[in-house]
């Protein structure tokens, strides 16, 4: 019975995310802050059937992110504290961006991805997902608040699982809104630091690098990966980019950072790093790469897999550097040969 009812829970994860997803788009956890309310109340605050309200609560009560503390009253629990968008380990954007009909869409047709080894979103949408991303401001805003969320925990490590201090200027490719960057400079206070990232990319980097209080340390500049990145660093982050791309276009990316870096300095390629053979204490990363094909057709890889990458694009990769997190996340150290 261990095994059927471990199947049977795998098949109810779609319902699973849609409960969690309609929390977050009825804004349950900002509601219920930190007090217990009713049902009929919470029905009233955001406009919803209040028979059907409480069946959505007991659901989320069973998936222990709130607590029915007495019948029909309810609070948040622990695990759903990150629902609520007030708080600085908010994962809101993250659930309404991955429960968001484009996606749900696209994760339909994952036979087909599998059949043929291409996403399935540019087939659906006809554009990748940053073109569709650049044709819909709201779902691009929630993507990098997503992103923004998601980047903090390993953008903390970054810094303490790698010396900067050899370092004289760090260029953030595709940084992004700064997280990374922020936390790097914050931990070396001498260093100096670029944000590269597409227009809407860095939209909102002024913001992030001023609050961190390091903007004077840093510039930002748009433009794209593809063509050229800045040429005057030393030290190049990837962060979460290799990643959203197939084998060709990840080399054309390195090529454009080897064209830039020079002959002492180094990338740095922050990404899972996937063992040899697959660890089953942590199937994120294997559920991640699923998603990369369906919707990007980009991949997660293992060491040797970015080892073939950097070798195609004149890198030798010189050390692996484990972060503090308890997942597969790593800086691949790299240099130029």
């Amino acid at each position: 019975m261990a095994a059927h009812q471990r199947l049977m829970n795998m098949m109810f994860g779609t319902i699973c995310s849609q409960v969690v997803g309609t929390a977050a788009r009825l804004g349950l956890a900002d509601h219920l802050g930190d007090s217990e309310r009713g049902y009929t109340e919470l029905a009233e605050a955001t406009g919803t059937h209040p028979g059907a309200l409480a069946r959505l609560l007991r659901a989320l009560a069973a998936l222990e992110l709130v607590t029915e503390t007495r019948p029909g009253t309810f609070r948040l629990a622990e695990a759903g504290m990150p629902l609520r968008t007030d708080r600085p380990d908010s994962q809101a954007a993250a659930v309404l961006l991955f429960t968001d009909p484009a996606l749900l869409d696209s994760w339909k047709q994952t036979e087909e991805a599998v059949r043929t080894g291409q996403p399935t979103f540019e087939k659906l949408y006809g554009t990748d997902f940053f073109g569709f991303l650049a044709m819909n401001p709201e779902l691009s805003e929630r993507f990098n608040a997503t992103m923004r969320q998601v980047s903090l925990p390993i953008a903390q490590l970054i810094p303490v699982s790698y010396d900067f201090s050899r370092h004289h200027t760090v260029v953030d490719i595709g940084g992004g809104d700064g997280t990374v960057l922020a936390e790097i400079l914050r931990g070396a206070p001498t260093l100096r630091g670029v944000v590269f990232d597409s227009p809407t990319g860095v939209a909102e980097a002024t913001a992030t690098l001023t609050a961190a209080g390091v903007a004077q340390r840093c510039r930002i500049d748009a433009g794209d990966f593809f063509t050229a990145v800045p040429d005057d660093g030393d030290a190049y982050v990837l962060k979460n980019i290799l990643h959203d791309w197939d084998d060709e276009r990840c080399v054309t990316i390195l090529e454009r950072c080897r064209e830039a870096i020079p002959e002492h300095g180094r990338l740095l390629i922050v990404e899972s790093v996937l063992p040899e053979v697959v660890d089953t204490t942590d199937p994120a990363p294997y559920l991640t790469d699923i998603s990369m094909l369906v919707n990007m057709g980009g991949q997660e890889r293992t060491r040797s897999e970015y080892e073939q990458l950097c070798r195609r694009a004149g890198f030798a990769i010189t050390a692996v550097h484990p972060t503090l997190l308890r997942t597969s996340y790593s800086i691949i150290e790299a240099t130029p040969v």
